[in-house]
């Protein structure tokens, strides 16, 4: 506590040195400055605080929506393809309509779901894409069908004793 007490002693010891050599109208340019500065600081500590609740609150809605999207019911899927994917280097037309989907690049799958549908997923899911292989179970949404969960291989015979491969004659 000791040396802390010197350090600022010798400040304080030059900043009245300083202030003594000051005229009063340099005085008080100085006082206005700070007080300037400080309002600044102020109004940045307000509008980062106010970004940073923007943030917590979109977090708390992403957060919401993936709970909501994992609520049952899921449909179960299977895995048939996983697809690395890179656009093209075509030459672009000023004013064409463009396909965001065809334009990312990555992992893709191809998933066959319980309802004998065949479906193209340009994006994933919550699982990652190394996670995945062909043949694997999944549940993804009903809706937007991004797989949502990897199912274990013990659903595996149940399913495919409900799954049609071909149409009854």
């Amino acid at each position: 506590m000791d040396l802390d007490a010197g350090v600022w002693d010798e400040a304080d010891d030059m900043h009245s040195e300083e202030l003594m050599r000051m005229s009063a109208d340099e005085i008080g340019r100085r006082t206005r400055a700070i007080e300037n500065e400080a309002r600044v600081l102020r109004e940045e500590v307000k509008r980062l605080t106010l970004d940073h609740n923007n943030h917590k609150e979109k977090v708390k809605d992403n957060q919401e929506k993936i709970k909501l999207n994992k609520q049952l019911p899921y449909l179960v899927g299977n895995i048939v393809e996983i697809l690395d994917v890179n656009p093209e280097d075509e030459a672009e037309e000023d004013g064409a309509n463009v396909d965001l989907d065809s334009q990312r690049a990555g992992k893709c799958v191809v998933l066959k779901t319980s309802t004998r549908q065949t479906i193209f997923l340009p994006v994933i899911g919550l699982v990652e894409a190394s996670e995945l292989k062909p043949g694997d179970l999944v549940g993804v949404n009903k809706d937007s069908y991004l797989i949502l969960d990897t199912l274990p291989a013990e659903y595996d015979a149940r399913v495919k004793a409900m799954e049609v491969d071909e149409k009854p004659q």
